[in-house]
């Protein structure tokens, strides 16, 4: 009887262990605790994201290492993790989103739009010759049935969530979101509790330039990034 070597579940992202795991996966989430922390917190007019981005360099050039994107007019998302398949999966995001508007003259819902991108995520688990996505996404928007948070991980798995963080503090910040989430508060609580739990769990200084904060609310289901000036206000 022929038998798989332990070195086989290391290299190939189609054979599972004997105990059931996939190690290129859990290895696809380690990279993810190694990015930079991002909340999501729904509010009851509105769902905010606020993300932290690591700048090694005084030489980099701030606004090029974009944390927060949109997808459409109403939903936005973040990334921890590798960043380049994040870009990657937010260029498939809007795509589906405009293939949606355009096949049924409507906006697509939130969790439409995160379970296109965790199909095509747990795509990339089945297949040799491929590696899993490194990267988890925050997938935050308001439509018809008020303001969804979704995390989108590796695997492909698709949560939703009231308050959640990805990346690096995610325990610490979880933690913190647990004790002080309210179902009461408005968008600027949601951005104030983020901005204090990374306060908390951040070895670096908070400044305007290594943080990104963007919302959408129930009244203009718009997706607003804030600029430098008014990150600064919040920061205070």
């Amino acid at each position: 009887m022929y038998g798989v070597s332990p070195q086989a579940y290391d290299r190939a992202i189609t054979v599972f262990s004997p105990d059931g795991r996939l190690f290129q996966v859990e290895y696809a989430k380690e990279a993810v605790k190694r990015g930079a922390t991002a909340i999501g917190i729904t509010a009851k007019d509105g769902v905010a994201l606020v993300a932290f981005k690591s700048i090694h360099s005084n030489l980099v050039i701030t606004d090029s290492l974009r944390k927060i994107f949109e997808v459409d007019s109403h939903i936005c998302v973040t990334a921890s993790g590798l960043i380049a398949d994040a870009r990657r999966l937010v260029e498939v995001a809007r795509v589906d989103s405009q293939r949606h508007r355009i096949t049924y003259n409507e906006e697509p819902t939130v969790d439409t739009i995160a379970r296109s991108v965790c199909d095509l995520m747990q795509v990339y688990t089945q297949y040799g010759g491929i590696r899993p996505f490194g990267v988890s996404l925050l997938i935050a928007g308001v439509d018809s049935d008020g303001p969804k948070l979704y995390e989108a991980e590796p695997s492909g798995a698709m949560t939703a969530y009231k308050a959640d963080s990805i990346g690096i503090h995610k325990k610490e910040v979880d933690e913190i979101l647990e004790k002080k989430f309210s179902e009461k508060m408005d968008v600027d609580d949601a951005i104030h509790l983020a901005v204090n739990a990374l306060r908390s769990t951040q070895e670096e200084k908070l400044i305007a330039e290594n943080m990104e904060i963007s919302y959408v609310t129930t009244r203009t289901k718009k997706c607003v990034t804030l600029p430098d000036r008014e990150v600064a206000k919040h920061l205070k």
